[in-house]
């Protein structure tokens, strides 16, 4: 039988190899006469019209605004349970992640400024090699089996989460366009009646659902962006609750369990899809070799193992922490490598920082899977490596 870690691993796993299929099919599109095809579906207009409410967008921005809401409240409720009950309850168990954190939203963040200080534009971008894909990142880890400890196993998924806490909080703070005070307004008064809900004990998951939509939209019509809602949603719904006729139950538990698989095999590769889609025909060495690319590249492959590694290091050295249980520097090494996989949340923040602009010929997309595709090389060979080393 296995344990909620273990179908969460085995489902990242196979998420992974999806991300894997659909961006390389992307870029097969991108890349070949079905060119006009691809960017045809990207641009594929949809609207919906309810009274005065008129929603239009491309496919790809309901895609980034729509269907990655589900993602965060996903994400939301992950870091709920974790907080509260999970692998982030405790100070013991959430030092070293937190700290490993720390360092890989820093130093990355340094290493892009390094290269794109003094341009404006380019320097929205600095938070796009602070991510990590914790899909691909346990994937990686999944093909080693028994090689790598399940304490470094639990470490890396509690960076992640951390990590994607983090992505929320820079969300927040820092792209966000002019806000309209009437839709905060809405947006405000959706979150005060899910309080409610929760304080009232209310279990009907349609009444959650239904002014999740209202808040949704207000907060896509806000100028924050549209997926916080889905977060913010994600705090309100029960951990812990419990039947009329008084047996326990858990409305959060569920809904993570429910859509878990259609966020990870059809969301994310969908995201991946409309996303990774480089156009490698117009991209010089040059190009590559500029500040931006070169920025998340470094960014993610150089600035997050410095980062995870350097600060973990100072932790465990310092006393503050321990090193994961029946594991080795050399593996803890490894795992900060693979923590430069940032794909999914790397290629999000990057729509934001730039609003899906052709401003750099597709050359951030690249660095983003350069440097997450090199990081996920190192850091396989380093821990399969380490392993032998140790027989």
């Amino acid at each position: 039988m296995f344990s909620p870690l273990d179908d969460f691993l085995k489902k990242d796993y196979a998420s992974g190899i999806l991300l894997i299929g659909a961006t390389l099919l992307a870029l097969f599109l991108q890349n070949s006469f079905f060119s006009p095809l691809y960017n045809g579906f990207l641009h594929t207009p949809v609207e919906i019209k309810i009274g005065a409410l008129h929603l239009a967008k491309p496919l790809l921005l309901w895609v980034n605004d729509g269907l990655m809401a589900i993602f965060f409240f996903l994400v939301g409720l992950e870091i709920k349970r974790e907080a509260l009950e999970g692998h982030l309850s405790s100070k013991e168990q959430i030092a070293l992640p937190a700290i490993a954190a720390t360092g890989g939203v820093v130093v990355p963040a340094l290493v892009f400024v390094a290269f794109n200080f003094g341009s404006d534009f380019a320097m929205k971008g600095w938070a796009i090699p602070t991510a990590t894909d914790i899909a691909f990142a346990l994937g990686v880890l999944s093909l080693l089996g028994n090689r790598v400890p399940v304490s470094l196993k639990l470490f890396l998924l509690a960076l992640a989460i951390i990590d994607d806490l983090a992505a929320i909080i820079i969300i927040a703070l820092f792209y966000t366009s002019d806000l309209s005070m009437i839709s905060i307004l809405i947006a405000s008064i959706a979150l005060i009646a899910l309080f409610i809900m929760n304080k009232m004990n209310v279990i009907r998951k349609a009444a959650f659902i239904l002014i999740g939509i209202v808040l949704w939209v207000s907060v896509l019509k806000s100028g924050v962006h549209a997926t916080l809602a889905g977060v913010a949603l994600a705090f309100m719904i029960p951990l812990n609750s419990k039947y009329k006729n008084g047996k326990p139950f858990s409305m959060s538990k569920q809904m993570e369990h429910d859509l878990h698989g259609w966020v990870s095999f059809l969301i994310l590769p969908l995201f991946a899809f409309v996303n990774a889609g480089v156009d490698l025909r117009g991209i010089s060495i040059d190009a590559l070799f500029a500040p931006v690319p070169m920025g998340i590249l470094l960014g993610l492959f150089i600035g997050k193992q410095l980062g995870v590694f350097g600060f973990s290091w100072i932790a465990i050295k310092t006393g503050m922490t321990k090193l994961p249980q029946n594991s080795s520097w050399m593996q803890l090494y490894g795992v900060s490598v693979i923590t430069g996989i940032g794909f999914t949340m790397s290629l999000f923040v990057d729509t934001l920082a730039y609003n899906d602009t052709d401003q750099f010929m597709y050359t951030d997309k690249l660095g983003i899977l350069l440097g997450s595709l090199f990081s996920a090389i190192l850091g396989y060979l380093i821990l399969r490596f380490a392993k032998n080393a140790e027989l």
